[in-house]
C-alpha cells in the first residue's frame, strides 16, 4: 500500500466527523457529522435526523462533500493537516434496503454509543456514494483519486 493510500484508509477509519457541505437552493450549507466507512470502501454512512437542515437539503439535491481532516496538532501548521475532500451522491436508506443492515452494523461500530439513536422514528442512515476525492497530505502532497482508486486503498 502506497504511503498516500495508507493515509486516506487512516484518515477515514480513524477520525469521527467530517465536515458535509450541502446545496440549499443556490446556497452552500456546512455542517458536522460523524461518519463511518462501508467495508467495500466505495460509501460512507452517516445517520442523520429528517428534522436536520442538512438532511433535508440531501433528499432534495443529493451532491455532497465531505472533509476529513486530521486533529490538529500544537505547532503544526493548520494549512500542512492532512486531509480528504470526498465528493459523493447521497442516498438515503430505508430499513428494507439490501445494504441496510451492513451500514447499520458498520456505524454501530464506529459509534456504539449511538444504538439507541437508532429508536428515534426521525433518524436515518444515508449512504454517501463516492465519485471522487481529494487527498492532501500537507505542503505540496495533493492528489486526485477517482472511486476505484479511493475504494482499494480502503480495502487493500
Amino acid at each position: 500500500m502506497s504511503p498516500a493510500h495508507a493515509l486516506l484508509k487512516s484518515l477515514v477509519t480513524h477520525v469521527s466527523n467530517a465536515a458535509l457541505a450541502t446545496i440549499d437552493g443556490e446556497t452552500p450549507f456546512v455542517s458536522m457529522t460523524p461518519f463511518a466507512v462501508l467495508p467495500d470502501g466505495r460509501a460512507l454512512i452517516v445517520h442523520v435526523s429528517r428534522l436536520a437542515a442538512h438532511t433535508r437539503h440531501m433528499h432534495v439535491s443529493p451532491a455532497v462533500s465531505l472533509l476529513v481532516m486530521e486533529p490538529e496538532v500544537p505547532g503544526k501548521m493548520p494549512q500542512g493537516l492532512a486531509r480528504v475532500t470526498i465528493q459523493g451522491r447521497a442516498h438515503p436508506l430505508s430499513e428494507s434496503d439490501p445494504g441496510y443492515s451492513v451500514a447499520k452494523s458498520q456505524y454501530l461500530s464506529k459509534f456504539p454509543s449511538a444504538a439507541e439513536l437508532f429508536l428515534f422514528p426521525d433518524f436515518e442512515l444515508v449512504r454517501i456514494e463516492v465519485l471522487s476525492a481529494r487527498l492532501v497530505g500537507g505542503f505540496a502532497q495533493a492528489s486526485s483519486l477517482s472511486a476505484e482508486t479511493f475504494a482499494r486503498a480502503i480495502t487493500g
